[in-house]
């Protein structure tokens, strides 16, 4: 049984537990998944006019069958799970994607139509190792805000600096402090940083590289360090909460099951005890 069967309504009756348990059975999740795979497919297809032109009907077809399938699977869980399908964010996440492909996607709506191939995100609800993974990423957001923080700090701090020394001679990459972010923005992803930006600045100022070294070395390698470090703890903790959750689970089990062996050599101690009375008794009187 899923968390939303334990928190969910107070006194399921039978129908609702069996449309619960066909639901979210392996089987059933399975194919949402493979569907939720084919229909990203699809999408990805129909953006080809050669394609279209030689199977769009069977395409938009299928399209309109996995999406029907789709709200068909949110209307099975809405009548299983009743109000507390809400209280998973997952199902909220998948009800908002499914209503999305329901949008109307005429001439002149580009833009909605595009938004279909949000669909393909189910595949981060229908498979697990993605949830912890997307978990992780929200877990680990309070850290990365403040690693955002202190790299902003470091990025305005640096732009006021270029746009003061090469701002003058350089006003295309570093003519106001917006420029400069931008290009120490393109210079911390090091894209074209070298040939496209420091070596010109090198050529009229030749200590610049005292200058764009340390920013790349703060910013492209540390902060970025930090970023995984941060993943990765964040990632390792969930996983030994999961398995601390496992150790209760199993500890509970036998911490049951010696109780319920306590119990069994209680009453066998009091059988053992009364029929030794009565073996006593049965002494006495002869």
């Amino acid at each position: 049984m899923t968390d939303q069967a334990k928190i969910g309504d107070p006194a399921p009756d039978g129908s609702r537990e069996k449309l619960r348990g066909w639901v979210e059975h392996p089987a059933v999740r399975t194919t949402i998944m493979a569907l939720v795979i084919v229909n990203a497919a699809l999408l990805g297809l129909s953006t080809s006019p050669w394609v279209m032109e030689r199977a769009g009907g069977l395409i938009w077809f299928l399209d309109r069958l996995i999406l029907a399938i789709f709200v068909l699977e949110i209307l099975t869980k809405l009548v299983a799970y009743g109000t507390s399908f809400f209280r998973d964010g997952w199902n909220v996440f998948d009800f908002l994607v499914v209503g999305i492909g329901l949008l109307p996607s005429g001439n002149g709506l580009s833009a909605l139509r595009a938004l279909r191939v949000i669909r393909a995100l189910r595949i981060l609800s229908a498979v697990p190792q993605m949830r912890d993974v997307v978990q992780a990423l929200f877990d680990a957001l309070p850290g990365m805000g403040a690693v955002v923080i202190m790299l902003s700090i470091v990025f305005y701090v640096f732009a006021v600096m270029a746009t003061i020394m090469f701002g003058p001679v350089f006003p295309e990459w570093f003519g106001t402090v917006g420029e400069s972010l931008y290009s120490l923005f393109q210079i911390m992803t090091l894209e074209s940083w070298s040939m496209g930006i420091v070596r010109p600045v090198m050529e009229v100022f030749p200590l610049a590289w005292a200058f764009f070294v340390p920013f790349i070395v703060m910013t492209a390698f540390s902060v970025l360090n930090l970023f995984i470090g941060l993943l990765v703890n964040t990632m390792q903790s969930a996983v030994e909460s999961d398995a601390e959750q496992e150790f209760e689970k199993l500890r509970d089990l036998v911490r049951s099951e010696t109780d319920q062996v306590d119990a069994h050599v209680i009453a066998l101690q009091k059988e053992i005890a009364e029929l030794r009375s009565e073996i006593r008794g049965m002494i006495g009187k002869t």
